[in-house]
């Protein structure tokens, strides 16, 4: 019966791109809109966001952040007020120009991340030390104009979350810029089972306008990296563009230093790609929008529904749960949720009522388990930790067994041009080399990872002497 309905589904081995499509289709995530590039949420697709959103806005306010609102659009002359920050973002933005018919003075921005709008606000409402920290957040759409699109991965329109937060000092900052990436890493490790790698981007990588950048990357299951969350430390430069002052505690002009932090819908592309396989989707317990699928067989016969029934409302007090009492037949619900990613099938029918038991499926390992009804609740409570922690020790292997060295550039070259996935190695600095090796390999830094010690003394490009231990990967 699963062969029947996976058939839909392109072997991810065959066509890694494809399978991915595929999957987000067929499992009812998305579906595509009118305009290029935009896609619908559907209920499933948007019911998992929301259960990333509640998970992360909630350690954002434990930190300290309030959540605000920003306008959709952005005057021309307010973007242009941070020179590097709009280069960095001008092939990507689009243009309202026309107000009804009547065309507009000034052309706005749909805007594609609020710096500008945080900043202009800022410079209103900060005078005094005593109004810092401002510690901000916005959930909302951002418009980004790309040339290739891919659900969840790369859209013209997304939703996400940016933090917008000053303060009186440099140390501030950048503790708050840490902070946050740290809050980002909680959130892949602990809630979607995803490891990453934690460090800071290279110059050219960086983010337009900031002073520096740290990012969290992952590995797909296809080798490529994605990354999947970055927090930037502005320092001063959006605080003299827009004038955020204030007088410090010795009666002193100060600009504020800044930080920003966004972390998006795409890590929903990152969860497919790294836990799903040929069967459609694998969703994490804590991230599941249903975590145990109850299906009943024969259920047609006498008490079957009834008691499938009575075991979600007994079972709903420690799990998010849902009955599928259809009149499809068992093999076909077996496979749509299988699709669907839901971590525990439950399934009971005549014989196991009989027998007192119930049969779970995992769908991490295809697992079945008979479990007595007898603390059936502690059960599920059990196994829904151990799929969570499993999913992340295969994904956490997955990387380690696709993460090498090269100490050479003709090593470098070879272990991209026969595999994928992170390759460690040394670098000067110089930005030539940089490009030199994305020009050669198509491959780019992805990060300067955080207390990993240099592997040699040579950079693998130029030979000079290295100043950092680089990841680099080729990346979506």
């Amino acid at each position: 019966m699963g062969k029947q309905f996976v058939k839909e589904i392109t072997s991810m081995n065959e066509d890694f791109p494809q399978w991915y499509t595929d999957v987000v289709k067929k499992a009812d995530l998305v579906d595509y809109s009118s305009v290029r590039g935009s896609m619908i949420i559907r209920p499933y697709g948007y019911a998992l966001w929301e259960n990333i959103k509640s998970a992360l806005d909630q350690k954002i306010k434990e930190t300290g952040h309030e959540n605000v609102y920003m306008p959709l659009f952005i005057p021309e002359s307010l973007l242009q007020k941070e020179k590097d920050h709009i280069e960095g973002f001008a092939p990507e933005v689009a243009w309202v120009t026309h107000g009804g018919e009547e065309e507009l003075a000034e052309r706005l921005c749909v805007r594609p991340t609020s710096e500008v709008l945080f900043g202009e606000h800022y410079k209103n409402i900060i005078h005094s030390y005593r109004d810092l920290p401002k510690l901000y957040n916005q959930w909302s759409n951002v418009v980004r104009w790309e040339k290739t699109t891919r659900p969840f991965l790369r859209t013209l329109e997304f939703l996400w979350q940016e933090g917008h937060t000053c303060h009186a000092t440099d140390e501030e900052a950048l503790e708050e810029t840490v902070k946050m990436l740290d809050v980002y890493a909680d959130i892949c490790e602990n809630f979607l089972a995803i490891p990453v790698v934690k460090g800071k981007k290279t110059e050219k990588e960086k983010f337009a306008g900031a002073k520096l950048t740290y990012t969290i990357e992952s590995l797909m299951h296809d080798g490529k990296a994605l990354q999947s969350g970055t927090s930037h430390h502005l320092g001063d430069g959006f605080a003299r563009a827009f004038g955020i002052q204030f007088t410090d505690k010795d009666g002193k002009e100060q600009y504020v230093q800044q930080t920003s932090w966004g972390f998006t819908t795409r890590i929903i592309g990152a969860m497919i790609m790294v836990h799903g396989d040929d069967r459609g989707l694998v969703i994490p317990p804590k991230a599941a929008p249903k975590q145990v699928m109850i299906v009943p067989i024969a259920q047609h016969k006498e008490g079957v529904l009834d008691f499938a029934y009575d075991l979600k409302e007994k079972l709903s007090k420690v799990a998010r749960v849902d009955i599928d009492a259809s009149d499809k037949k068992p093999g076909w619900k077996f496979n749509e949720y299988e699709m669907k990613g839901v971590p525990i099938r439950l399934e009971v029918g005549p014989k196991d009522i009989e027998k007192g038991q119930v049969v779970l499926a995992r769908r991490d390992t295809g697992e079945k388990i008979f479990a007595p009804l007898e603390n059936l609740e502690e059960k599920i409570v059990q196994l829904l930790e151990e799929i969570q922690t499993s999913l992340y020790n295969k994904a956490k292997e997955h990387r380690n067994d696709h993460t090498y060295e090269a100490y050479t550039y003709e090593e470098f070259k070879q272990i991209f041009n026969e595999k994928q996935g992170f390759v460690k190695a040394m670098w000067c600095g110089n930005q030539a080399c940089e490009e030199k090796i994305k020009e050669d390999t198509s491959v780019t830094s992805r990060c300067m990872p955080f207390d990993e010690a240099a592997i040699a003394k040579a950079c693998v490009c130029c030979k000079e002497e290295a100043k950092h231990l680089v990841y680099w990967a080729k990346a979506y």
